[in-house]
């Protein structure tokens, strides 16, 4: 057995309807939490369901802002006015309520707020310093995890992304309530449910930190997220194949803030960067030629987890590996997303400066089963084409 250290956040509620008592929730774990702002984007805030977490909070005793102006992939100029509002605000308490840019401004706001320290001080691994406002995070797609872990992203260019990574980007507690997901559009709820498949594909094979806690979890998503994708794909208003799907992207998150993703989001960071594909899709066009690429290092696990998928898959590890890559196309075809490089508007002229871009991200290739060299790369985008 190696050692490991497995880290997560200390309170989750999986409850349907717990967003109309989020206030119930704070006042029984922050009983001194006074003036919350919760961060959220326009499209969710047009949707009407910031309404009753709102109220919930302002019934509970608390004043509340709402900022709204997360947009994908964040810039860091959005960032940093968040903050402001926070600090103009006096928040004492900051509540991501979104996807996953909603939620790492969120973690950013309650790091920075109360801080003296610049953004540019606390990227890369271990720079925050000191504590943080309490954090709580509410979920509204079932994908990136981002409610668990400990990692923000913000785009600090026109291309370039930043990563901050430290503990303090632990919540306090996590909520998961599916009746915030109703609305959202099949194809988002296809790509978001493949990127949280991808969490726990990538954490069960990560060449660095991979431990039983992390494996155990990683399982147990897959097995939740491939029994329900299409369920929820098919008939959105399933509140239990949804809750379930919220489960199961948790899990994940668990699974990959411990044992880190690799080259399917190496690979799928300059597909977003350069030609602003969500990141859940951009991670789906590549993830069947990212597994057959690594099953040379990997395939008795990708077999292990084809088990948990694909449970008729028999016949050689090999065999079972290439099940596992055929049953994640199998389910981008049959919920209609892109599954080509093309249909997303790249063309051959463009995959040497996605294998360029790709090379930059070290701090994940070097989490791969397989060394994946430029030319690796390039092949990998051209299959993807």
């Amino acid at each position: 057995m190696t050692d490991f250290v497995f880290s997560t956040v200390a309170n989750i509620v999986s409850e349907l309807g717990a967003a109309g008592r989020l206030g119930q929730h704070i006042a029984q774990r922050f009983p001194d939490a006074r003036r919350a702002l919760l961060v959220t984007d326009p499209g969710f805030l047009r949707t009407g369901l910031v309404d009753a977490p709102a109220a919930s909070l302002r019934t509970a005793g608390l004043a509340v802002e709402i900022y709204s102006q997360v947009m994908a992939d964040p810039p860091e100029a959005v960032v940093l006015e968040a903050v402001a509002a926070a600090r103009s605000f006096g928040a004492d308490i900051v509540i991501g309520l979104g996807g996953g840019s909603s939620m790492d401004v969120a973690k950013l706001i309650a790091v920075l707020a109360d801080s003296d320290q610049p953004i540019s001080a606390i990227y890369g691994i271990g720079n925050v310093k000191g504590k943080r406002l309490p954090l709580v995070q509410i979920p509204t797609t079932a994908g990136t995890g981002s409610e668990v872990t400990n990692i923000a992203i913000v785009t600090t260019g026109a291309t370039t992304k930043m990563g901050v990574v430290a503990p303090q980007l632990y919540a306090d507690l996590a909520l998961l309530d599916a009746e915030l997901t109703i609305g959202l559009p099949s194809t988002v709820t296809a790509a978001t449910g493949i990127d949280a498949m991808v969490h726990a594909i990538e954490a069960y094979t990560s060449k660095h930190k991979k431990n039983p806690l992390s494996d155990g979890l990683a399982r147990k998503a897959l097995g939740l997220l491939s029994t329900n994708l299409i369920t929820v794909c098919e008939d959105g208003r399933n509140l239990a194949a949804r809750q379930a799907m919220l489960l199961g992207a948790l899990l994940a998150g668990q699974a990959f803030s411990n044992a880190p993703v690799a080259a399917v989001h190496a690979l799928a960071y300059p597909i977003g960067g350069i030609f602003h594909v969500p990141h859940g899709l951009s991670n789906s066009l590549v993830l069947p030629h990212v597994l057959r690429f690594n099953a040379p290092d990997a395939a008795g696990l990708y077999a292990e987890l084809a088990e948990i998928v694909v449970p008729a898959a028999s016949g050689s590890i090999e065999a079972r590996a290439e099940a596992l890559a055929v049953a994640m196309q199998q389910i981008a075809i049959v919920t209609g997303i892109e599954r080509t490089l093309q249909q997303v508007g790249i063309a051959e002229t463009d995959l040497d400066r996605l294998a360029d871009d790709a090379m930059l991200q070290t701090r994940l290739l070097g989490n791969n089963p397989r060394t994946v060299t430029r030319d690796d790369a390039r092949a990998i985008y051209l299959a993807a084409l």
